[in-house]
């Protein structure tokens, strides 16, 4: 079943079954690179998502009698599926999002790996004996907390989805997915590898809707017992609270607005050249994207020249065609969102190096954009922009620097260029973050955590506190009886 350019068509997946919804109300699919609308995704009812939470309890209670040993032959299964569809994958996710062919075949590929971390690790959700009276066991149990509801973003269709669906399916959880409208295509196929690798039905549930209908019914619902959501601060900020007040514990993996930090020390023509090529990637449309650079007064004219060259290298346009580094922007909505900061910011004093204004082209291109002279107060330095603008701000002290970094009340990533190890210890201990690199812009990791400090959320998805979230702890006291 397919529409336009071989696009998967769209479909819910509940309790076993591919399906359309109650009512069939759907919503386009729009291709950012060509404005083309590539399909129509279904929108949930009130119904469907009662019969999606009915199925995941019911696939809750096979899964988690499931041996581990069995559940972990099957999550294999299911990543080498992904890894042999990943090149068909990734261009369902070019098309629907706007990724380089090559970035989105890869990330593919990487969140298979993602799954086979948790899948092993789960094997390892060791309890303990504890010492005790001689008649009395005392124990500490690790189980699956029960049903899932999570709400996943468009910026990375593969791997979003799969960090909630591999920590739920590893933990013996059972889950119930709403993915992005605007990428529907990906996590259909996402899905349609654990169903044919043997997923049991209604262990894993997928469906789509009106964001704030779907979340608001799913988190209310007395049988999910876990929150898990990636998406911005303001929304999440709305979930936890729904979650809070229905004391349900919540997994937020929110926005920030990284700094990266480039002593007076450090290479400026290295750091500009890995700050640029992890500012650029997915068109800057990443959580952990590096967004305000505070370099050393005395290298900021280097830095500023090779990350201005870097940006010049960048090659825009259509995911699919032949060389593109760099595609669309994924709607419209980020577009006029980068063209509101960078206003803001030459309206404040700022000067655009390079790029600044959106490409004359069918598609919602942005180039890569480098700005100096901007002041604190401008929009750039204080708001997320999650797309490629990079302003680039002199400093002379670094625990004025430091002091800069912290101001903001995200902390999900930061950056930091030196080659004093002296120093790469007093940034890991001032910069208020949840995940730290130094020399290098790379990002997640299986078997590492990651995830934010204040508004950028709590809960760690990847390394073994990828499944805390997913597990309870019980204490068990047996008293010895004849």
């Amino acid at each position: 079943m397919t529409t336009d350019h071989a696009h998967p068509t769209p479909r819910m997946y509940i309790a076993g079954e591919w399906c359309t919804g109650g009512t069939g109300r759907t919503a386009e699919v729009v291709n950012p690179a060509t404005e083309e609308v590539i399909g129509h995704v279904p929108l949930a009812t009130t119904a469907d998502l009662d019969r999606a939470v009915d199925a995941a309890v019911a696939g809750f209670d096979t899964w988690r009698a499931t041996p581990v040993a069995e559940r972990t032959a099957i999550l294999h299964r299911a990543a080498d599926l992904l890894v042999a569809r990943s090149a068909e994958v990734g261009r369902t996710m070019t098309r629907e999002q706007g990724k380089p062919l090559a970035e989105a075949s890869g990330e593919a590929r990487r969140v298979a790996g993602a799954l086979r971390w948790d899948a092993d690790d789960a094997r390892r959700a060791y309890g303990r004996v504890i010492p005790s009276a001689p008649d009395t066991l005392l124990t500490v149990r690790r189980q699956p907390i029960g049903p899932v509801a999570a709400f996943t973003p468009w910026n990375f269709p593969a791997g979003g989805p799969m960090r909630k669906i591999a920590g739920a399916l590893s933990a013996g959880c059972s889950i119930v997915i709403k993915a992005s409208e605007e990428t529907p295509g990906t996590a259909c196929e996402l899905v349609r590898c654990f169903a044919d690798a043997g997923v049991p039905a209604g262990v894993l549930n997928l469906v789509f809707g009106e964001p704030a209908e779907v979340s608001a019914h799913l988190i209310a619902h007395p049988a999910t017992r876990l929150i898990a959501f990636t998406g911005s601060v303001p929304v999440g900020k709305l979930l936890a609270s729904a979650a809070g007040a229905r004391m349900k514990p919540a997994l937020m993996e929110l926005g920030g607005h990284a700094p990266v930090i480039v002593c007076a020390d450090a290479d400026p023509v290295t750091a500009a050249r890995r700050s640029a090529a992890a500012k650029f990637a997915n068109a800057g449309q990443v959580c952990t994207s590096p967004s305000r650079f505070l370099v050393h007064e005395s290298l900021v004219d280097a830095f500023t020249e090779e990350f201005v060259r870097a940006a010049g290298r960048v090659v825009v346009g259509d995911g699919l065609d032949e060389g593109v580094t760099m595609g669309p922007l994924a709607n419209e909505r980020r577009l006029k969102a980068m063209e509101t900061l960078t206003a803001d910011a030459v309206a404040r004093g700022a000067k655009i190096l390079t790029g600044g204004g959106r490409l004359d082209r069918k598609g919602y291109f942005f180039p890569p954009t480098v700005l100096t002279d901007v002041p604190p107060d401008a929009e750039l330095m204080t708001d997320e922009p999650f797309g490629p603008i990079a302003p680039v701000v002199p400093f002379t002290d670094l625990d004025d620097a430091l002091r800069t970094a912290n101001a903001l009340p995200y902390g999900l990533a930061a950056y930091g260029f030196t080659r004093s190890t002296a120093t790469a210890e007093h940034l890991t201990r001032e910069l208020e973050a949840g995940i730290l690199s130094v020399n290098h812009c790379g990002g997640s990791v299986h078997e590492a955590p990651s995830g934010g400090v204040k508004s950028s959320g709590y809960g760690r998805e990847g390394g073994p506190e990828g499944l805390d979230a997913y597990l309870v702890t019980k204490r068990v006291s047996h008293l010895l009886t004849d």
